[in-house]
């Protein structure tokens, strides 16, 4: 499979399923789930964080031109700020809404919230309309005020469910900065942006391997002693883009050592995938650099895809990873839709199709085709 293949695939199945079968008309929500037959799956509660996905998704695909459904997801967002902020009469955003409307769960996201943001800020480009980027700039705001902490980076969530600090959340905070500083071109994003770089690239990476660690303390430390930490795979790929992007974007004084880290990255990320040919990426990693999930989910290999692009020497790859990916992740037989988790041994971890993957794939045809990436 070529990348023009794979964005033909996500504009004539993928994209088509999740804005039809995928999209609740009555609701003006998006469906979390379909089966393998795209019919949705009821929930009994329609989380926040999907529903953003899936906007910024639509949004970014209608300013390509891949799909007619923008105007679609600037309803939904719509709906989604009637429905999801201040939906309990406290400052910031549900983490999930019930089938009757009501708070499925009242708790205060971080995860939630980037991801909010980041949707904010694809429909202001796709829309133009400056209220957008005003409710951004006031979200942003809040964000920072509810999940505040006395040093740096944020709680996880509000009330906090554990004592633990996660990078995960962190780093789509940090792609929402980047995606409203380009869409907007408000200084105060690139800041903040700069501050999660200092954070991730002095606290989140062991020395010594050169891993992105997932947990720590309330501090900064790694949660656990050295050489028992997890690291994933797949959010190393990740932040590699994610400081490409940085670096693309801002410009920093800093650039050549943030190019290193990020090109440091990548190449170890490869390493634990350097038995495979094409790599595959498996969910989790020890700091003693042992399996320790061996399983594969779809994210992971398209943030593959998307680290390939960007980091040198390594696009040769893409064709066979994209190969690999089409047959086991997107077979034909789905007409657009996927296997979202493997085992160990390549057969399928799941019995339905969730729509959160979408923004992986298309964020992965995007960067495939959009000029960037030599494919050689």
């Amino acid at each position: 499979m070529t990348p023009d293949h794979f964005q033909t695939w996500a504009v004539r199945q993928a994209l088509p399923l999740w804005s039809e079968n995928g999209f609740d008309r009555d609701r003006t929500l998006f469906h979390e789930r379909l089966d393998f037959n795209g019919r949705p799956i009821p929930l009994p509660a329609l989380r926040l964080m999907v529903q953003a996905r899936q906007i910024a998704t639509y949004c970014r695909a209608a300013l390509r031109g891949d799909s007619p459904a923008g105007e679609m997801a600037l309803r939904c967002l719509a709906e989604v700020e009637h429905r999801y902020h201040r939906a309990d009469g406290a400052a910031g955003w549900i983490f999930s809404l019930a089938p009757d409307g009501r708070p499925a769960d009242r708790r205060r996201d971080l995860y939630a919230h980037a991801f909010i943001l980041y949707a904010h800020a694809w429909a202001y480009r796709l829309s133009g309309d400056p209220g957008l980027q005003r409710r951004a700039g006031d979200a942003a705001t809040e964000m920072e005020t509810i999940f505040r902490t006395s040093g740096p980076g944020f709680m996880d969530a509000v009330p906090p469910q554990d004592a633990i600090r996660r990078q995960n959340p962190h780093m789509h905070l940090l792609e929402a900065w980047l995606a409203l500083f380009e869409a907007t071109g408000e200084d105060i994003y690139r800041d903040r942006a700069a501050r999660l770089v200092t954070l991730a690239t002095t606290r989140f990476i062991d020395p010594a391997s050169g891993l992105l660690l997932e947990d720590f303390t309330a501090d900064w430390h790694p949660l656990h002693p050295a050489g028992q930490n997890r690291a994933e795979p797949g959010h190393l790929l990740e932040w590699s883009w994610l400081l490409h992007e940085y670096l693309r974007l801002c410009a920093p004084r800093d650039a050549d050592g943030i190019r290193q880290v990020a090109e440091r990255l990548h190449r170890v990320a490869l390493s634990h995938a350097a038995s495979v040919h094409p790599p595959v990426i498996r969910n989790a990693v020890g700091q003693d650099g042992r399996v320790v999930d061996g399983g594969t989910r779809i994210w992971p290999q398209t943030e593959l895809m998307r680290s390939l692009g960007t980091n040198t020497g390594s696009s040769g790859m893409i064709a066979g990873v994209l190969t690999h990916f089409a047959t086991h992740y997107i077979p034909s037989h789905l007409n657009g839709g996927w296997i979202d988790r493997l085992n160990a041994d390549g057969t399928p971890a799941m019995d339905h199709m969730p729509a959160s993957s979408l923004y992986h794939i298309y964020g992965a045809v995007c960067d495939l085709t959009d000029g960037r990436a030599d494919t050689g």
